[in-house]
């Protein structure tokens, strides 16, 4: 059986009780929560790439470890642009800390050390990873085994994806983020982050790398370079399903609140397959 984990993203809870856009956040992760314990408790962990409240309150952390505390599956808390670095760690147990104190890590499983990075700046929506960030992850990468793969997790792409607004608040490292992995390339089989709050995949000098929405709000496809207004969204929320073997890689992104009709593929006994398809619904 493939090693299965789960990646979340952009929660975004704003405190018990409030609305973010018209949306309850936390009812939202609530529902992510309660269809991963129902379909998807054989994971071995989840992993949320940051953005994991809209304002760094402590009370929304509270309200996150709150919602998170119904998870079977244990998971890991990473930081993005929207949170607050000290609240998160002093609110969240999930939350990894480096001897720096930013919120980075690792864990070790049986396809690969998994890496979890900070590119939170407070200052800034765009993404920072100061030379004690990087000197932890190239530490890092040249401590694990010589054969031993790694995935990399991270709120901000460290490229450009196209969307412009989003572009703009990038990884501003990128250059020195790209020469400490260079000599570990061949060794990421994937590269997996938040921030952006579309389904996007594809490769990142030869990195398969794939991001997913959010489960609040979304950031609406604009590849305008220099579009009127940067828009959001209520498109569906997702998460990711992600299936590691030893060959493959595979990322499912999963419409959790979808309620679009199910139906068979088959006919019902006695009914002709073309007739069935051309009449659906079936009488």
């Amino acid at each position: 059986m493939p090693f299965k984990f789960i990646h979340l993203t952009d929660t975004h809870l704003a405190g018990p009780g409030l609305k973010l856009y018209g949306l309850d956040p936390r009812a939202r992760l609530d529902a992510a929560v309660a269809d991963i314990n129902k379909h998807h408790s054989d994971a071995a962990f989840t992993v949320v790439t940051g953005d994991l409240t809209h304002w760094g309150d402590p009370a929304a952390y509270g309200d996150f470890a709150e919602a998170m505390a119904a998870l079977k599956i244990p998971y890991i808390a990473m930081v993005g642009n929207h949170d607050k670095r000290v609240a998160c760690l002093d609110g969240l147990k999930a939350a990894p800390r480096d001897p720096n104190g930013f919120v980075q890590g690792t864990r070790t499983t049986p396809h690969g050390l998994f890496v979890f990075l900070d590119t939170l700046d407070e200052t800034s929506d765009a993404g920072e990873m100061c030379g004690k960030r990087l000197g932890w992850l190239a530490d890092t990468l040249a401590a694990a085994p010589a054969d031993m793969p790694f995935l990399v997790f991270m709120h901000h792409p460290p490229f450009p994806v196209g969307v412009h607004a989003m572009d703009e608040i990038a990884l501003k490292q990128a250059g020195e983020f790209a020469e400490v992995i260079a000599p570990y390339r061949a060794r990421i089989r994937h590269l997996f982050f938040g921030h952006v709050h579309r389904p996007i995949s594809g490769s990142f000098g030869k990195i398969p790398f794939s991001t997913l929405r959010g489960t609040n709000h979304q950031v609406w496809f604009e590849l305008d370079p220099k579009p009127n207004e940067h828009l959001a969204s209520h498109e569906p929320p997702a998460y990711g399903v992600v299936l590691v073997d030893d060959d493959s890689i595979v990322v499912h992104s999963h419409d959790f609140l979808d309620t679009s009709l199910r139906f068979p593929f088959s006919p019902p006994e006695g009914m002709d397959d073309r007739d069935y398809a051309l009449n659906f619904p079936a009488r």
